[in-house]
């Protein structure tokens, strides 16, 4: 029995703007809530006319005020980008407003271009201090020390749960290292997965936040009701890629009859490979997907993007999944 959870980009589509991007965000996560998933995260990406989470605190918030039980948190804040006590009075404001319901993944790239980090004031030698921001980050959720005269408010005594975020062996040793639990973000990084999940585990040292180790494994699903329809809304995401590859991310495109028209044969292979890991289908399909996935990685939780233009497809398709999941038991 393992849990399913949803990434959501927030994408603006075309047509439509920010606000509609985060009340989407909203509405799905109070229908995941009612269809048992765990969490519900987003993440940090600045200058993206097509994603509205780049204040991520901001966005947690707006969802969480329209749930009730669901945890919902970040996948994540790009730590680089801030100081530790910043992030620690953010979530541990979000912990006050919604108590036993934040989780605070972190990561180590900026989520941008590096034009945009500098217009951050960010350096971008600041990912190298990584490991000792989370450590001064989860010193600062913890409960004060005695004569400690720097303290999150708030935020201290908080204890929100982190969570450290990678595509690489880098933060599968640093969670090992820490006690923390780990998400791998196979969902546009495949290549270090099974890699990654081996040494994470085989390193793992128990924390207070964490006795035992905690994988979870990012993926891209479109479920449908038929294995055509399913792969025609994933068109979206491939296009989404292929802009990418260009140079020329924009808002969320609905889909298209024929990808290969939309895309050239190096754009396709770049895609694919990044792409490798995706369940695209009908129930049936999705089904044997995940069972596959769960087998390969022993995954302890799943954390499921489902990058469809249309609202209501988008909610069917997260309602396919969890329907799979109660039918097998994946929950």
């Amino acid at each position: 029995m393992i849990p399913i959870s949803i990434l959501d980009l927030v994408r603006i589509r075309q047509g439509g703007n920010a606000r509609n991007a985060l009340d989407n965000a909203r509405d799905l996560a109070l229908h995941a809530e009612n269809w048992g998933y765990s969490r519900f995260w987003m993440a940090e990406h600045h200058n993206m006319i097509g994603i509205a989470s780049a204040a991520t605190a901001v966005a947690i918030a707006h969802v969480a005020a329209g749930t009730s039980t669901i945890r919902v948190g970040a996948g994540g804040v790009m730590l680089p980008n801030h100081a530790p006590l910043v992030i620690a009075e953010q979530f541990g404001t979000l912990a006050s407003l919604f108590p036993g319901r934040i989780d605070l993944g972190l990561g180590r790239a900026p989520g941008t271009d590096q034009i945009t980090t500098r217009a951050l004031r960010r350096d971008p030698a600041s990912a190298e201090s990584f490991p000792q921001d989370v450590l001064e980050l989860q010193a600062f959720l913890a409960p004060a020390e005695p004569g400690q005269r720097i303290v999150a408010v708030p935020g201290v005594g908080t204890e929100v749960p982190l969570w450290i975020l990678g595509s690489s062996t880098f933060g599968a040793r640093l969670a090992a290292k820490l006690g923390l639990p780990y998400a791998f973000a196979s969902h546009f990084a495949p290549d270090s997965l099974e890699s990654a999940l081996q040494l994470y585990r085989a390193q793992f040292e128990a924390s207070d936040q964490q006795s035992t180790p905690h994988a979870m494994v990012g993926i891209n699903i479109i479920a449908a009701e038929t294995d055509a329809e399913a792969q025609r809304l994933a068109t979206t995401q491939q296009m989404s890629f292929a802009d990418m590859f260009r140079g020329t991310r924009g808002f969320s495109k609905p889909p298209i009859d024929d990808i290969e028209t939309y895309w050239s044969g190096a754009e396709k292979a770049q895609a694919s490979h990044m792409l490798a890991f995706s369940i695209v289908g009908s129930k049936a399909t999705v089904r044997a997907g995940m069972e596959r996935l769960i087998d390969m990685t022993g995954a302890d939780e799943l954390m499921i993007v489902s990058d469809v233009f249309d609202h209501a497809a988008r909610l069917r398709s997260y309602e396919i999944m969890a329907e799979i999941a109660r039918d097998t038991e994946l929950v």
